[in-house]
């Protein structure tokens, strides 16, 4: 009897592989540390594991293909994906330092939960196969959910976890039935066979079935309305540093999986699909862009304006053509640097224990801390979507796919939206440089990392948005594997 192995190359997995080294040596340095020695290298093993993952990533590009029996997709679309997650991931790992000395915290597990997270996100990217991609989103959730409870003597941080966790696992519940019925009503489980199954035989009510569970188990992961509502609360409750990663990561790594099993499993059943995400996106947009104007909580404000932001990038999935994919992966890159660095201007100004999270905290601080003001509007007006930031050019390609496409009332309420989004993101401009302060904020302990990593973000959101060409470029040869 013999027992047929299947070749495998590790180098193609080698980013995986080196945050999941890398997070396993952080769980072994903060166990056999001597008791009541400082430990604060933790996010200088974290960083540098990233770096090394990018590298690999860079080397990469341009291989096409599949890998482990077919399990793992090597091919751009993944590659760019992975360069947006680890570029997440190392923001959020420099943005973490200070927060985390804040709370007079230093945890290898802290920064090992994130690099274990990321590693998720790559294999949802990844996933020729519904298992691997429900593998993906384990490994990110369950980090995800022990990360939003890490201050354990918070209660709204418990109160986080707690939702988190279980609306997290009632949207993997709707993931993994629906990938239960699209087997039983094709045979398989690897996306290319599921393609041809569907392409040659149509659908039936289970594959029907199926389609409508994976739209309830995406969008829970993505935000999307009516499956939003754990989103402000988590993102109030949890860590700050843990608000911002799980903000741009999930949402990006969703995405990534959302946009190649529907453009590569179900384009030939395109208009069972595309009218119900069409409502989906309009109430998306609408729903978070209307709540957000009422918040006065930043974090709050900025939960809803990540959801508005998911019905901004479904519509770019709605039109289904290449345009349309590119705009996706543009904007998710965009959104990565412009959101987290809105929300390390946000770690600055809260100060201990999240003490100041009113946005009437920002009074004055054009004044007292010009340079911060300014990198806050920089993330502030790319967020609302006006030139030359990247903000700006994503929702052009966007909407422009939209059009292309034929959906112009689609993009007549995306604009209306994009509208409605001025005031709540400009309101924080106004209250910065307008406002008198109401108390002296003190002096904000800065460090090296966060500023470099805060006006790294500034510039690139305005260099993306300047000189789209090259990201365009990546972009497209990464959504032509999905054959758009």
């Amino acid at each position: 009897m013999s027992i047929d192995i299947p070749s495998i190359s590790l180098t193609n997995i080698g980013p995986l592989i080196t945050l999941s080294v890398a997070g396993l040596l952080l769980l072994l340095v903060d166990a056999f540390s001597i008791k009541g020695v400082k430990k604060g290298h933790f996010h200088q093993i974290a960083l540098t594991a990233v770096l090394i993952a990018l590298v690999q990533t860079v080397w990469l590009w341009d291989r096409q293909g599949a890998d482990f029996s077919r399990m793992i997709y090597v091919d751009n679309f993944s590659f760019y994906f992975y360069v947006v997650f680890l570029i997440g991931t190392g923001i959020s790992v420099a943005l973490s330092i200070r927060y985390m000395e804040e709370y007079h915290k230093s945890c290898g597990e802290y920064y090992a939960l994130m690099l274990f997270a990321a590693v998720g996100m790559m294999l949802l990217a990844a996933g020729g196969n519904l298992v691997t991609i429900f593998l993906g989103v384990e490994v990110l959730s369950i980090p995800i959910y022990i990360l939003s409870g890490m201050f354990r003597e918070e209660a709204k941080s418990n109160e986080a976890a707690l939702k988190y966790l279980l609306l997290g696992g009632f949207s993997s519940a709707f993931l993994l039935f629906g990938m239960a019925m699209l087997y039983g009503g094709t045979g398989t489980m690897y996306l290319a066979d599921l393609a041809k199954v569907i392409k040659s035989g149509g659908m039936n009510p289970l594959t029907y079935l199926g389609l409508g569970l994976l739209v309830v188990g995406f969008g829970f992961k993505v935000s999307l309305v009516p499956f939003h509502m754990w989103t402000p609360d988590v993102y109030e409750g949890a860590p700050t540093s843990i608000t911002a990663f799980m903000s741009v990561g999930t949402k990006a790594a969703a995405f990534a999986a959302f946009l190649r099993v529907f453009m590569e499993v179900f384009p030939s059943v395109r208009m069972d699909w595309d009218m119900l995400l069409w409502v989906v996106a309009v109430a998306t947009m609408t729903i978070g862009n209307v709540t957000a104007l009422a918040q006065t909580n930043i974090k709050r404000m900025l939960a809803y304006s990540s959801i508005a932001h998911a019905g901004y990038i479904l519509v770019g999935l709605v039109a289904g053509n290449q345009l349309g994919g590119i705009g996706i992966l543009y904007y998710l890159l965009a959104y990565t640097l412009m959101n987290l660095g809105a929300f390390g201007v946000v770690i600055l100004v809260s100060r201990k224990k999240d003490s100041c999270l009113n946005i009437y905290d920002y009074s004055g601080v054009g004044f007292q801390y010009p340079g911060m003001a300014l990198l806050m509007s920089v993330f502030m007006f790319s967020l609302v979507g006006m030139p030359p930031t990247a903000g700006f050019i994503g929702k052009f390609y966007i909407f422009s796919a939209a059009v292309e496409a034929g959906y112009i009332w689609l993009v007549i309420i995306g604009v209306l939206n994009s509208l409605i989004s001025v005031y709540y993101y400009l309101r924080i401009i106004v209250i910065m440089y307008m406002y008198p302060a109401e108390a002296d904020l003190g002096p904000v302990p800065l460090n090296a990392t966060m500023t470099t990593t805060l006006v790294f973000s500034a510039i690139a959101v305005l260099a993306i948005g300047i000189f789209p060409n090259s990201i365009y470029n990546l972009a497209l040869s990464s959504v032509k594997i999905l054959g758009i």
